[in-house]
């Protein structure tokens, strides 16, 4: 069984699919049809780029080449981070790319180690869409991390200055605003996972079954995949604040504001 290729008028005729909610928006004067046309284009831009780059490289299947791959993609995910956070870049932009790869990284060589034992750790045909998914998670949750984190810090400046004047050391008077970022970061992706199989099918479940696997091949992959991005997910996130922490306090244990986009 192989997986039916979708011809260029198949293609275009899925962008009929745009008709309703575009015409909702224009029937209710929401101001988001441009917007959504330009995500629409650029999403077909992107991929088609990407579909053609990665052509070469799963073709090569070079270690350098997968490895320039990946670090493109963290580096990418990097600058989205920070600039749907409104924090500066050149103070955080090294400590969070750290926390994204070694995120990133960990569990997407675990996947193809211990769990699939592919000799070649970097095997571009199954290190790239699982380190992808991964990265995707890890920058949908960092982005609420660090927003959580930081603007609840500056939000509760009183509290947290009281903390502070009785004797907390920094770690310490943190640690509700970390907490808290833990779990608004954690507990959408914990809902997905307790849902899976009830409520959704999910992606890599569904591209295998298309890929041709049965269906209970198809489950192992989706299981380890979930592991993986959670456990992804919560390596980035907790190193991402501890490593920007070091750049974002002063000496005195007060919050930087110069952290923030004026």
């Amino acid at each position: 069984m192989t997986t039916i290729n979708i011809t260029p008028w198949g293609l275009a005729a899925s962008y009929l699919l745009l008709l309703f909610p575009l015409g909702v928006m224009l029937w209710y004067r929401i101001p988001m049809v441009k917007r959504t046309l330009i995500a629409v284009l650029r999403m077909t831009v992107q991929l088609l780029f990407v579909g053609l780059y990665l052509q070469v490289v799963f073709d090569l299947n070079n270690f350098w080449l997968n490895s320039a791959w990946l670090i493109m993609m963290v580096a990418v995910a990097d600058l989205s981070i920070l600039r749907n956070s409104n924090l500066k870049a050149k103070t955080l932009i090294l400590p969070l790319f750290i926390a994204i790869l070694f995120g990133t990284i960990t569990p997407t060589f675990f996947f193809l180690g211990p769990i699939l034992h592919r000799p070649q750790l970097l095997d571009a045909q199954y290190a790239i869409p699982i380190a992808g998914m991964i990265l995707g998670n890890c920058l949908r949750a960092d982005i609420i991390a660090i927003n959580t984190f930081y603007k609840g810090i500056r939000r509760g400046e009183k509290a947290y200055q009281h903390a502070l004047g009785q004797g907390a050391v920094l770690k310490e008077a943190i640690l509700p605003y970390l907490k808290e970022a833990f779990q608004s970061a954690l507990s959408p992706l914990i809902a997905t996972i307790a849902t899976i199989g009830l409520v959704s099918l999910p992606g890599m479940m569904t591209g295998v079954i298309l890929g041709g696997a049965n269906p209970m091949t198809a489950i192992k992959y989706q299981i380890a995949i979930m592991t993986a991005i959670l456990s992804g997910t919560a390596i980035t996130v907790w190193l991402a604040i501890k490593l920007t922490m070091r750049s974002s306090f002063t000496a005195y244990g007060m919050l930087d504001k110069r952290i923030f986009e004026a």
